[in-house]
């Protein structure tokens, strides 16, 4: 069965990759690291970043976006992408319980190409003159919401 994952794509902070790789432990979701990252994504830094949690996370990483696009395809799964871009609050999005929820590098997001791939595009509204919030903070919200409304929890 499929289930709801979360992907990554080209992480720039260990610290960030780490508490999301706790969240997804904590709530039984798979992760899909989609390189290169602005770090060293060795195991010892892994464990580093996400503590004693990584064990429990089923990790996959995939060498470049042509690899995931190529994986991502063979399942069949939807691509919703987590932008400032976007137009639709994620709250008012219809989730799918075998979603991929893609963000974005903490640094620059996603390129044009990533973005235009994507099958939908969601945000979350934000004060007036507010950029983003931490990546980690904006999956923990999404992913919460997704979970709620494919009745995960």
């Amino acid at each position: 069965m499929n289930e709801l994952r979360i992907a990554l794509y080209q992480p720039d902070i260990p610290g960030n990759t780490g508490t999301i790789l706790r969240l997804a432990a904590c709530l039984g979701l798979a992760v899909d690291i989609i390189e290169p990252a602005g770090f060293d994504i060795s195991d010892r830094n892994l464990k580093r970043a996400g503590m004693d949690y990584i064990a429990a996370v089923t990790l996959t990483r995939h060498v470049n976006w042509e690899r995931f696009e190529t994986w991502r395809a063979k399942t069949g799964r939807r691509l919703v992408l987590a932008s400032t871009k976007a137009a639709e609050p994620y709250t008012r999005f219809d989730f799918r319980a075998d979603d991929i929820l893609l963000f974005g590098r903490e640094s620059a997001g996603v390129p044009d190409l990533v973005h235009d791939r994507a099958d939908a595009r969601i945000l979350i509204p934000m004060a007036p003159g507010q950029r983003s919030l931490n990546i980690a903070m904006a999956t923990a919200m999404i992913v919460g919401e997704a979970m709620r409304q494919t009745e995960v929890f």
